[in-house]
């Protein structure tokens, strides 16, 4: 065998050698498998875990009202069995001409299953938990709420957006109840306090409502439109409506003065419902949410008697590396531009902008083809960069 041949295979067996080594295995590093280890849907609720012995949820509200759904389901079955039978009805669907009265619909469903739905979309918002801690209620009672803007009704659902130049007045109520019966309304916002934590505005409130006429109860706060501090995004405001066992003396706490006093409108519901909870039990609800607009700042200065507070979020300094003396791999104008003062830059874009201005002579049109307009061939790359950034309007030219 000739020298060559040896050397390669040393060669041979050393690369087979150096690819054969058997290196320490990282599953340690990266945790326990996958069948043994848990979920993070796990591990949160062993973190959140809660005794049920000690936070379990209280009904507050009205009971539940007596139905026969052995006739409601023989009614239904009796008339989806009349709807099949009639050509007419399936010829008008057929051709989607069929016509469909959304006002049945909606009094059908307030009679079946909207007091469910509302008290689902009450727990997804976070309303019982801000407003009555631990307890909860379902809202029997259904309640016709509407604005008047623009000699138009903007009606409140459960959540929808209004805005505060649409709600400067109060709302029209209604909801159906006897005569002799005495009702409780009030309009809180438990997201927009100025001040606290964990504080209310009281916006309205109306109590000892004979028979579901609104006009006719004893106010206690007059309305006041919601005002939404700017920055603070979308707030909650809350119709919570109480039937009483008897009429209420509301002389502690009435304030119907013109004058808007924020710090004897600030509320707890939590500690109303609780000083009279022996008379009055939570019975409707609706919501809407609302934000900043335009008109507020006008209201801030003229009916707040205070500036405007704007919140904003103050974001910390991008982090920067230690300049290098040697930086390789890095673009040179954009990585001097990182250690530089950004007013001297600003200067620099300003003066090369002035330089183009003539004060009595119009500004030189764009080129129509800024890519097809040629370098010289002295220009350095980052130059040229630069000069197509300023030809494109690209990045921070169109700042200064």
């Amino acid at each position: 065998m000739s020298f060559s041949v040896t050397c390669l295979l040393k060669k041979q067996n050393r690369l087979f050698t150096a690819i054969s080594v058997r290196h320490r295995s990282q599953r340690k590093n990266l945790g326990k498998p996958p069948g043994i280890a848990k979920t993070l849907e796990e591990r949160m609720d062993e973190i959140n875990f809660k005794d049920p012995k000690i936070h379990f949820k209280v009904d507050i509200g009205l009971p539940t009202p007596q139905r026969d759904k052995k006739m409601e389901t023989a009614k239904r079955i009796e008339f989806i069995k009349k709807i099949k039978c009639n050509a007419e009805l399936e010829k008008l669907s057929r051709n989607n001409e069929l016509p469909v009265s959304l006002d049945e619909i909606s009094n059908d469903w307030s009679k079946t299953n909207a007091p469910l739905h509302i008290k689902k979309l009450a727990e997804y918002y976070g309303i019982f938990e801000h407003l009555f801690g631990d307890a909860y209620f379902t809202p029997y009672i259904q309640m016709d709420i509407n604005y008047d803007y623009n000699s138009k009704k903007v009606p409140v659902y459960r959540g929808n957006i209004i805005k505060p130049n649409e709600a400067l007045d109060s709302p029209q109520v209604n909801f159906e109840a006897p005569e002799k019966t005495l009702w409780t309304l009030m309009l809180t916002n438990p997201d927009g306090h100025l001040n606290k934590e964990n504080s209310e505005y009281i916006h309205w409130l109306v109590g000892n409502i004979p028979g579901g006429d609104v006009n006719r109860g004893e106010t206690v706060f007059n309305y006041l439109q919601p005002f939404p501090a700017k920055g603070t995004g979308y707030q909650r405001m809350i119709f919570v409506l109480y039937k009483q066992s008897s009429e209420i003396n509301f002389s502690s706490i009435k304030s119907v003065s013109e004058k808007i006093d924020l710090a004897n409108r600030t509320f707890s519901t939590f500690d109303f419902y609780r000083s009279h909870e022996d008379i009055m039990t939570p019975a409707g609800l609706a919501f809407y949410q609302t934000d900043w607009d335009n008109s507020l700042t006008t209201f801030y200065h003229d009916q707040l008697l205070m500036p405007e507070p704007v919140y904003e979020y103050d974001f910390q300094p991008p982090y920067i590396k230690p300049q290098k003396w040697f930086p390789l791999k890095e673009p040179f104008n954009l990585y001097m531009d990182k250690y530089r003062d950004e007013k001297r830059i600003a200067k620099e874009f300003l003066i090369r902008k002035l330089r183009k201005t003539h004060p009595f002579q119009k500004p030189e049109p764009p080129l129509k083809y800024p890519n097809a307009v040629p370098f010289k061939k002295s220009t350095p790359s980052w130059l040229k960069l630069e000069m197509k950034k300023e030809r494109l309007r690209w990045g921070r030219i169109n700042d200064y």
